[in-house]
Order: structure tokens, then sequence, then C-alpha cells
């Protein structure tokens, strides 16, 4: 390793209005979605470090329960994480979750969306995703980004910020 080289991969950086990352990833069905099957539609990427885990689930939870408000809007919901079909099958179904799961297990989707981050936690370093929601609307250009989500309240925020009335 040379002394420039960096042993964190580059991170991207989304803004808002500019096109969202195009991607290429598993369903929990196990069939493959890619960004351009989204066209003409809006919707939400939120990404999240691991199914069955509690802040992850709740978050998740909060998304079903206030699912059919996204969806009265004509917004799509889609949970992303590097967990795999198998996993995200279980977690579905376990909590009932309406919407779909996407396996992210190669990370290339994280990185294009610049979620894949150093973390720490006990004072130990260590790669993974940093939980953050992108809002994507149906031009494809990304509308609102929320980074380092705190799960509580996020979902209803996003339910203002889009001016969608529970």
């Amino acid at each position: 390793m040379n002394a420039g080289a960096s042993k964190t991969p580059s991170v991207k950086t989304l803004s808002v209005g500019s096109k969202a990352p195009a991607f290429s990833v598993l369903t929990d069905q196990g069939t493959t979605i890619r960004s351009s099957d989204l066209l003409g539609k809006s919707f939400v990427l939120y990404f999240y470090p691991k199914d069955n885990t509690p802040g992850c689930t709740t978050e998740s939870c909060d998304f079903r329960d206030q699912y059919q408000e996204f969806r009265k809007a004509g917004i799509e919901i889609y949970g992303v994480s590097k967990d795999s079909v198998k996993s995200h099958v279980g977690f579905r179904s376990k909590f009932t979750l309406p919407f779909t799961l996407l396996s992210d297990e190669d990370g290339k989707m994280c990185e294009a969306y610049g979620v894949w981050k150093e973390k720490s936690n006990y004072g130990k370093t260590y790669m993974g995703i940093e939980r953050t929601t992108v809002v994507v609307g149906s031009d494809g250009k990304i509308r609102k980004i929320y980074p380092k989500v705190s799960v509580t309240g996020h979902v209803a925020a996003i339910l203002k910020d889009l001016d969608i009335h529970e």
C-alpha cells in the first residue's frame, strides 16, 4: 500500500436535483430490479445495516405502518441492505412488510449511493451501511436525502417533508 492510498473507498456524495445512481440488484423475490425499471415512478430507498436488528426492525415497521400513505401519494418503498435474498425473505415475512427489500450483497449499490462508510462502535472501526434514506422522483432525480438517520420519527418526518398527510 503506497503512502497516498486509503483503506476506505472514496465516498460518493449525492445531491438533491442530481440523477439518482443506476443500480441492478436482486429483490426478496429473487428477481432483478434495475433503476431503469423505475423511471416514471417516485420511490424511497431506505438503506439500513442489517435485517432483524433492533433499529432496522423499528425503521422497517415504521415504513410498513405508513406504507399506504406513501402509496396514496404514488410513492413506492424499497428497503436496501447487504443481507441475502434468503435473509430478506425471512425478515419481510416475520414483520409482514408490504414493500420489496433489495439485496445488495456485493455492495455496489451502497457504494454508488455513498452509504458504505467507515463506522465505529466501542472503539472499533469497520465498514458498514450508514442508515440513509433517499427519495427519488419520477424523473429519476433525487428529491430528498436523509443522511445518518435517527430511527425515531424518521418516517413521519419524510411524510411531513413530502407533504403527505397521515
